[in-house]
């Protein structure tokens, strides 16, 4: 089998921070845009030390190659009006990291305007569309079940619904909290837009990256009449929202520090830190579709990192989800490391995680689904986002974009993506 692909080349389309205009930066391509490979061919980086669009020259360049192969090499040079160019190659499917790193006189990275190491951080890989990952508990479905009956008995119910200051004329907004299993509430910003009559508005859930951080308001996508939309954006802790910024320091100190690591929690399912996360995402959906102006069609769940972890779970769990939007989702593949392949930062992994791994909840998407994975991004390494993509099953719309040089929480300028979908 073999993916249908589109390259798209350099555009200015970003998904994280960025380096100001004028800034120091250390460019990269490889020699195919698309980054993928043959096993054994020869792969080509092409690293570019630049400042206003120009080459800088006489600064130390240092370079590291990993991957899922197990391999490493490393090397080093000084930039000048021509490209360092490194050469490598894989025999294993899987994906190759290639990390180069600026250095100053006493071998410390540079750190240019925008107080950014400069480095370049991507690769590229080989037949991604074979990548699998370990097998699922034998009882997933079953437990899922169960943990669904759980909820159950927790009757769904507003326990507060405090008005919001008016943002956008047309929404109106509001402090929510939903009754929920597992020990914490669903808590969040819920908007929707005015006077929409029964049964005519889309929804829409967003779920937030890791940390601990009030629920964001979204009054802006319930803001035409014409399209009526509910907005439901939640707090990944049923904590409260709209705090001052000590009460959330606090909390990321004490209760929550380090929350879903905890190998003795992670221990059982039951007890495992994101059970009760995955509970609030489910009860999430079910408050929005027991709005009595919900169309019983369209609901969308989005996310970044943890947010998108949380998307597809919602999308594996939930078959009303229409759409998923799950942008370098978080966990993936986390007994990839059993196979060798390079692991991210993310929970040690044990049997148990692979309750709550997205590439086993794919296998139950049916929604069109969109994914984004940065090449150079090994807080969720490419690997694992692949055998996501790869697990949704065949006649599902899909649609993976690989990104060159981008990291967990930025992408370059011009920077090349390469598209990977179906049907």
């Amino acid at each position: 089998m073999t993916y249908k692909t589109l390259s798209l080349f350099p555009l200015f389309i970003f998904t994280g921070a960025l380096c100001l205009a004028g800034d120091l930066v250390l460019l990269g391509t490889s020699d195919k845009p698309s980054a993928l490979y043959e096993p054994g061919e020869k792969m080509v980086f092409t690293l570019r030390l630049e400042k206003d669009g120009q080459p800088v020259t006489g600064t130390r360049l240092t370079w590291t190659r990993t991957g899922d192969d197990g391999l490493t090499e490393k090397g080093e040079s000084v930039s000048s009006a021509e490209p360092l160019v490194v050469t490598t190659s894989t025999a294993k499917p899987g994906f190759v990291r290639i990390l180069a790193t600026a250095l100053d006189a006493e071998g410390k990275p540079v750190v240019n305007e925008s107080k950014k190491k400069v480095v370049f951080d991507g690769g590229g890989g080989v037949h991604p569309e074979t990548l699998r990952s370990v097998p699922e508990p034998a009882d997933f479905d079953a437990y899922w079940a169960a943990q669904k009956a759980t909820l159950a008995k927790t009757p769904l119910a507003v326990l507060e619904m405090k008005p919001l200051p008016e943002n956008v004329p047309a929404a109106a907004a509001f402090d929510v909290k939903i009754a929920c299993a597992g020990g914490a509430p669903v808590s969040g910003y819920f908007s929707k837009t005015k006077n929409a009559a029964p049964r005519s508005a889309g929804a829409r859930i967003t779920f937030h990256g890791y940390g601990v951080r009030s629920a964001s308001r979204n009054d802006q996508q319930a803001a035409d009449p014409k399209k009526p939309m509910l907005v439901l954006d939640i707090n990944a802790h049923g904590i409260e929202n709209g705090q001052p910024p000590e009460y959330y320091t606090n909390l990321q100190k004490t209760s929550l520090k380090n929350y879903a690591f905890s190998r003795e929690e992670n221990a059982r399912p039951e007890t495992a830190y994101f059970n009760g996360m995955v509970l609030r995402v489910l009860r999430a959906l079910e408050f929005l579709k027991a709005q009595p102006e919900w169309d019983g069609k369209t609901l969308i769940v989005s996310g970044g990192s943890q947010g998108g972890w949380q998307a597809l779970i919602a999308a594996g769990l939930d078959s009303d989800v229409s759409q998923c939007l799950a942008y370098k989702p978080w966990c993936c593949d986390l007994g990839g490391v059993t196979l060798g392949r390079l692991k991210g930062w993310r929970p040690d992994y044990t049997p148990v995680m692979d309750y709550f791994d997205p590439v086993n909840h794919a296998k139950r998407i049916r929604c069109d689904t969109v994914i984004s994975s940065g090449l150079g991004d090994y807080v969720c390494p490419p690997s694992g986002i692949t055998v996501l993509y790869n697990n949704i099953p065949a006649g599902v719309t899909k649609r993976l974009e690989y990104q060159q040089g981008a990291t967990h929480g930025e992408s370059p300028l011009n920077m090349v993506r390469h598209v990977v979908k179906a049907p």
